[in-house]
């Protein structure tokens, strides 16, 4: 990011106490237009909390997160943020085809349907259009996930653990479909361990007991490192 460009996503002092234990130290973060951003560290590290405050998903205890210049959690926010949290929220009754249907009416989202199919079928999907996902297994219902917040469009996509459950075509077709997106302009801060982003990441942000300990270059060494593997 430029210094004359306004941030996508930008924290300010954000914070997260649970009460009986601290989620999140104070962080400032500011991530540009078109960054893939790798979110990473050991398990317990507050990757999760991170992305739940920065999606309005949970209150911070201080701080302030802005999207676009939007305060998380406004309309603009809401607007211009997709999320895929790491256990895919689904309806019982609608088939994957109309999951894909309900999340392009709520966003306003016309002529979607060429990006659906697209996606139905680079994700393996298409032979599953009318099944209902609740009946699927863990990648199914994990890539079915993936088509709707691929479906709408976003300024800023958050993504946590997007790999879990899925099969190695589907890795790989995730990591094709994310340097897409980048390659449009949209930021992603994404929160994996996948050695494959490490190689096409912009940037690296390593947490550790709720604080940045690591803000720079990735590679899968520092991956390795900040994970402890």
């Amino acid at each position: 990011m430029t210094d004359t460009a306004e941030p996508v996503l930008e924290a300010k002092g954000l914070a997260k106490d649970y009460g009986d234990q601290l989620g999140l130290e104070p962080t400032t973060l500011a991530v540009g237009a078109g960054e893939l951003l790798l979110l990473v560290g050991p398990n317990g590290a507050g990757k999760s909390t991170l992305l739940g405050l920065c999606a309005g998903l949970l209150e911070p205890t201080a701080g302030e997160v802005l999207v676009s210049g939007a305060e998380v959690g406004s309309l603009a926010a809401r607007a211009a943020t997709s999320v895929i949290p790491d256990n895919p929220v689904l309806y019982d009754d609608l088939s994957v085809w109309e999951h894909a249907q309900y999340i392009a009416r709520l966003n306003h989202v016309e002529d979607w349907e060429p990006l659906g199919e697209e996606l139905l079928h680079r994700l393996g999907l298409a032979p599953r259009r009318d099944d209902l996902p609740s009946r699927f297994s863990r990648g199914l219902r994990q890539k079915t996930s993936l088509l709707l917040g691929l479906l709408r469009p976003a300024e800023l996509l958050l993504i946590d653990e997007p790999f879990v459950g899925l099969d190695t075509p589907g890795q790989s077709t995730l990591v094709e479909l994310l340097e897409e997106v980048v390659a449009a302009g949209v930021t992603v801060v994404v929160s994996s361990h996948q050695y494959d982003l490490a190689d096409r990441a912009s940037r690296c942000v390593g947490l550790r007991d709720g604080e940045v300990v690591h803000d720079g270059d990735a590679s899968r060494e520092i991956v390795r490192q900040l994970t402890g593997g």
